[in-house]
């Protein structure tokens, strides 16, 4: 049928008929039943299991419903120009949960960081596709999405029942609106429905992150310096790293006669081992200095892993990590997460998550006199601002000492 305008047999209804030229296809030898690729391609036929082959076929587009002539033909005339511009989109059927889990995860992993992927991936397995997979991709709605957040925020908990924290709910947001950008971007969608969405909104404070204080601190150190792992709970403690940074050290990034180290990567558990990964910002690549107390542990860490090294040479797998398992191999970060619980646990010390430590030291040493500067630098965020805007609440004690220190160079005393 040639491009133009159809009355639809129910008075009152036309429809248009648009060319979209040669589409990418693919036929089965077998029953020689078409299918249109749009993102993937499909290994066997649906229909009868039989051998696909690629090819080029003139396909057309039809849309109706219209009251009038004149109405169809306008549309029509936008839907030419898109073509055109290569903005137009062919709706189809597919669902949220197969554009997500066959198509968005699929094209993304290989462009993002390892952690960004599997946050993505548990926000669509645990919190998007149970409610909205079963919704055609086209058919989603801010008003549906707005619904969802709303469940989430009262039932939403993968363990126990309650909801989830209004930070949690953006956090899926953003991995919602990021999937429909890009599928605007693919030309699945006209528009991108969350962008009207509204996810809870932030809490006009900062909740403050939960930390210990130097003396809670030192109770912690002290009950584990008989601890294996007294030496990474140490370098945590002192140095404010990240979990996958210190997990990711080797010795040759360690420099002990003149007590530095250098972060060049991080390790990230995964299903059935880890990966290596960069480290989290462009300032993540950072050389630090060690306190002497540190860098003497550490060497002494060193020689007791040789050791170790000699008495399991046999199933040794030498790959020059500061932390390892009795064959050599690295530490998996999850374990390391459940072991802190534990000591902290025994320690009878209030609970915090193992990146609090990195908190503790973060505030203790604001409160010390570590200008925001220096203290950016050595957690290496992406900016001082960043710096200041998480630890703001550490920061009044300093400016108070500041203050009195300033005043009395001019302000004479009573």
């Amino acid at each position: 049928m040639a491009e133009g305008l159809r009355k639809r047999g129910d008075p009152g209804s036309w429809e248009y008929i648009l060319e979209l030229g040669k589409q990418p296809a693919q036929r089965c030898v077998d029953c020689d039943k078409r299918y249109w690729v749009e993102r993937k391609r499909l290994e066997k036929c649906p229909q009868c299991g039989g051998k696909l082959f690629d090819t080029e076929e003139r396909r057309q587009k039809s849309q109706g419903g219209f009251r009038t002539q004149k109405e169809a033909q306008g549309a029509l005339d936008k839907a030419r120009v898109a073509v055109t511009e290569n903005r137009f989109v062919v709706t189809t059927n597919v669902t949220v949960r197969s554009f997500l889990f066959e198509e968005w995860l699929p094209s993304i992993k290989t462009t993002i960081r390892a952690t960004t992927y599997t946050s993505y991936e548990g926000h669509v397995r645990n919190h998007l596709v149970p409610r909205l997979g079963s919704i055609q991709l086209r058919r989603l709605n801010a008003a549906t999405i707005n619904a969802h957040y709303a469940l989430l925020g009262e039932d939403g908990r993968l363990k126990g029942a309650g909801g989830l924290s209004p930070a949690s709910v953006r956090r899926i947001h953003a991995t919602l609106h990021r999937a429909l950008r890009d599928a605007v971007r693919w030309q699945r969608l006209h528009f991108n429905p969350a962008d009207a969405a509204d996810p809870p909104k932030a809490s006009a404070e900062r909740s403050e992150r939960p930390i210990w204080s130097r003396e809670q601190l030192q109770k912690f150190l002290e009950s584990v310096r008989e601890d294996d792992l007294y030496p990474l709970w140490l370098l945590y403690s002192t140095t404010g790293m990240r979990r996958g940074e210190a997990l990711g050290l080797q010795w040759g990034d360690v420099d002990l006669d003149a007590s530095t180290l250098s972060v060049q990567r991080s390790l990230v558990p995964v299903k059935g081992g880890f990966i290596v990964g960069e480290p989290k910002t462009r300032r993540g690549r950072r050389t630090m200095s060690l306190d002497p107390m540190t860098a003497l542990i550490l060497k002494t860490h060193h020689r007791l892993q040789k050791e170790s090294q000699m008495r399991n040479r046999d199933v040794w797998e030498d790959g020059d990590w500061l932390f390892t398992s009795e064959r050599g191999l690295p530490l998996n970060g999850n374990s390391i997460t459940k072991l802190f619980a534990a000591v902290a646990r025994t320690a009878k010390l209030p609970h915090i998550p193992l990146h609090s430590l990195r908190h503790t030291y973060a505030t203790l040493a604001l409160g010390g006199g570590m200008n925001a500067r220096d203290l950016s630098a050595r957690l290496g965020h992406s900016s001082v601002a960043f710096t200041l805007d998480v630890y703001s609440h550490a920061i009044p004690s300093v400016e108070e000492e500041s203050a009195a220190t300033v005043a009395a160079l001019f302000v004479p005393s009573s």
